[in-house]
């Protein structure tokens, strides 16, 4: 088993931050429930993001001990505040980054459980489990739809996650180097699939949770959640299965043209094609557009290999940027 190792020396830095927005009145308790020391790290600092927030959570961060405090001039979202996170826990020579939320969701003290298979060598990020099914203030179908759409995400990443939506997670370096977030909404579905496509060994791990303090801003709207959780889904695995979602698409087009057609000339040869013309051309539509998906596939599958191209560029030129 190899065990990780700090890229610089053998000096490890743990970086645990909070995306926030408007949480003055819960991140001082976020912040004190985390800890100040972790088995295998020589240091443990906590950044936190303020993601345009008009209270005082920037003030409350600084009051209460985090060590690097950005400030975003406007709420951009969460998704974004993660990424933000993540480039400055880079520069900052973070080894392994631990994110958490700021309102306490998450018991700290399971952040050693967290980063240990990444220490052990075993894991490049690892993603704790929440156990939705277990946990009481969850409405029934919020757990329904937590184990739906983690199941979409473990079958399109081929990972896996049995809590795709939870954002207690920790990654190494090189993984934190590798992860682009698209999505303007949320990172927790996209970084998993990404991570899974890109071959990263993706684990988790049972974890705990702290009482509710707050509803869930992110799901304040449960057809709205599924909606746009199943564009990024949707998205993101086109970016990297382009060939296999249009030659699915025009195959079932291509298929069911072939049928109409094939039910015109049935007709036709008994004599009565002039009342199924409507076959016909719906028959002409469909083959139409089944063809065009098979060329959009084609080409989706070509602009994906450069993409995959031009990631490996960016992660190389990041990681010689920061190296230096």
């Amino acid at each position: 088993m190899e065990v990780y190792k700090h890229v610089n020396g053998d000096h490890m830095n743990l970086i645990i931050q909070i995306p926030c927005y408007n949480e003055a009145k819960t991140l001082a308790g976020t912040i004190a429930d985390l800890p100040k020391e972790v088995e295998g790290f020589e240091s443990v600092e906590v950044l936190v993001i303020d993601d345009g927030s008009d209270d005082e959570t920037a003030d409350v961060a600084r009051k209460s001990g985090a060590d690097h405090v950005v400030s975003i001039f406007q709420n951009r979202g969460l998704a974004n505040a993660f990424a933000v996170g993540l480039e400055k826990a880079l520069r900052l020579g973070a080894d392994v980054i631990v994110n958490t939320d700021a309102d306490n969701q998450y018991k700290g003290e399971c952040i050693t459980d967290l980063v240990k298979p990444i220490l052990e060598g075993d894991a490049d990020i690892v993603i704790g489990d929440r156990q939705t099914h277990s946990i009481a203030h969850f409405s029934a179908a919020k757990k329904l739809l937590q184990k739906f759409g983690s199941w979409v995400v473990r079958w399109t990443s081929g990972t896996g996650v049995p809590d795709a939506t939870s954002g207690f997670r920790a990654m190494s370096r090189d993984a934190a180097l590798q992860i682009v977030v698209f999505s303007t909404y949320t990172f927790t579905l996209e970084t998993v699939i990404q991570a899974g496509k890109r071959g990263l060994n993706v684990v988790s791990i049972p974890i705990e949770t702290n009482p509710m303090q707050r509803e869930s801003r992110l799901i304040r709207s449960i057809p709205r959640y599924i909606i746009l959780s199943a564009i990024t889904i949707f998205r993101i695995f086109v970016m990297y299965e382009a060939l296999r979602v249009f030659v699915t698409i025009g195959s079932v087009m291509f298929g069911l043209g072939l049928i109409l057609s094939f039910r015109f000339v049935f007709f036709f040869m008994l004599g009565e094609g002039n009342g199924h013309i409507q076959s016909l051309i719906l028959a002409s539509i469909l083959l139409v557009f089944g063809f065009q998906a098979f060329l959009l596939g084609i080409l989706g599958d070509l602009i994906s290999k450069n993409r995959r191209l031009s990631e490996e560029t960016l992660y190389r030129l990041k990681k010689q940027q920061l190296d230096q």
